[in-house]
């Protein structure tokens, strides 16, 4: 059976943000030319192929990794950088397909993802300014009051950091805003450079014998026993493929496209502040985030600027001028940053999906095609556990945490690929509105 593709032509540089003009090292790889084998090919630069290929190449395994842009290109290098426990929102949903111990090891691998990347940054020394220190924050009471449970909950998982509540008089110790009525502190959880830690992880697989090619969009898949991936100028033939595009996945498996919606993700970055300045608005250098539906998540830089984010877009319609969209945002948090400048601002799509839960899985009827996809924000550390499951069931290895993942259930979008993001956006208008009540 085979898939044909239209490619648009593509960037050869990645988009311009505050991490790009950041970036530690340049890397350069070849576009494919010619016939290649493999145990394996994976399509897709970002965190799900590059932490799958590394787990396969300690494995063993051969692998060939194919990215349409550059390394990091896609959601995986212009992300918040906020590196948050857990993979999923509201997991016992899925307790009448997996269980109640099947919800409990899907919460003890939210904890075990970070821990991946813990483990990834100090294997091969990758530096991304990986920094310790995270907070939920409360725009009601009744967040709070979940906040309580959550930590309840986490404690009761065996959770090894620390954990602290704090009350609306106490959130000055790590946010200058008056917007916020208490949070959880959470010290296993932290934000870091994400194309630094992409590039890092491209440097390590390829140390491991991975090769892999930039500027290699995929024209066409032969599925099969022997899979057959396509570019304009090259052909992988391959035991096994994995599809790690997600948001950016396109017309390239329409099955799997359908499940996953590309939704616009914004930030901005201000110039350099002063210590005093960023010591006034977030004194730990924590990551930040709210509980809204069209949430914020900051945090500082290396370099002291306030990164702010936010404003997920259903409509497929990006702002004009992010910085005249996100600045605003980023006042009404931080009304004292009215003269500070906005150096940088960027955008790009993050996968989301119906159920809010990764999707990990193999398509049912090619037993040797592997996906992973559809983090719904949960992308810097998800990405890394689905690498980890992914390696481990096409190695033929025992994976209770794969088997549970691909258990579950995804729905596909209403309305095929034009409408399904007008009728999401229609749905999401619904929840802000609930918000207000």
């Amino acid at each position: 059976m085979n898939a044909r593709v239209h490619q648009p032509v593509h960037n050869t540089q990645h988009a311009t943000s505050y991490y790009a003009a950041s970036a530690n090292r340049q890397l350069a790889y070849p576009a494919l030319e010619g016939e290649l084998r493999a145990d394996v090919c994976i399509v897709g630069g970002g965190f799900s192929g590059l932490n799958t290929a590394i787990e396969l190449a300690q494995k063993g395994l051969s692998v060939v990794l194919l990215e349409a842009h550059k390394i990091g290109w896609g959601a995986s290098g212009r992300n918040g950088g906020q590196l948050i426990r857990g993979v999923g929102h509201g997991v016992e949903q899925f307790e009448s397909v997996i269980g109640a111990e099947g919800v409990r090891e899907l919460k003890l691998m939210g904890l075990e993802a970070v821990e991946i990347v813990r483990r990834r940054v100090a294997q091969f020394n990758i530096d991304c300014d990986l920094t310790w220190g995270y907070c939920d924050l409360a725009n009601k009471p009744a967040h709070l009051d979940g906040f309580a449970a959550d930590m309840a909950e986490l404690k009761s998982l065996g959770y090894r950091h620390e954990l602290r509540l704090l009350q609306p008089e106490q959130m000055h110790e790590v946010v200058g805003s008056d917007r916020y009525v208490g949070g959880l502190i959470d010290m296993g959880s932290g934000h870091l450079h994400p194309l630094n830690l992409a590039l890092g992880e491209a440097a390590a697989a390829q140390s491991l014998g991975v090769q892999l090619f930039e500027n290699s969009a995929v024209t066409r898949i032969d599925y099969g026993h022997q899979v057959r991936v396509h570019t304009a100028q090259g052909v992988v033939s391959a035991a096994h493929l994995v599809l790690g595009c997600n948001a950016y996945l396109g017309a390239l498996n329409p099955t799997l496209g359908g499940k996953v919606l590309p939704a616009g993700s914004y930030v901005i970055a201000t110039e350099p502040l002063s210590e005093a300045q960023a010591r006034a608005i977030i004194p730990q250098n924590m990551a930040l985030c709210d509980q809204r539906v069209a949430l914020d998540y900051y945090r500082l830089s290396a370099d002291r600027r306030l990164l702010f984010g936010g404003a997920c877009h259903y409509s497929g319609r990006d702002p004009a001028d992010v910085a005249g969209y996100m600045r605003p945002k980023m006042l009404a948090v931080f009304p004292h940053l009215q003269d500070v400048r906005i150096d940088y601002q960027w955008g790009g799509m993050i996968g989301i999906g119906a159920n809010r839960l990764p999707q990990i899985g193999r398509l049912k009827d090619q037993a040797n095609v592997y996906y992973a996809q559809a983090y719904s924000g949960h992308g810097v550390n998800a990405t890394h556990l689905a690498g980890k499951l992914l390696a481990e069931a096409i190695a033929g290895q025992a994976s209770q945490g794969f088997d549970l993942f691909a258990q579950v259930p995804h729905m596909t979008f209403p309305g095929g690929q034009y409408l399904r993001s007008p009728l999401l956006a229609l749905g999401m208008l619904w929840h802000r509105l609930k918000e207000l009540i």
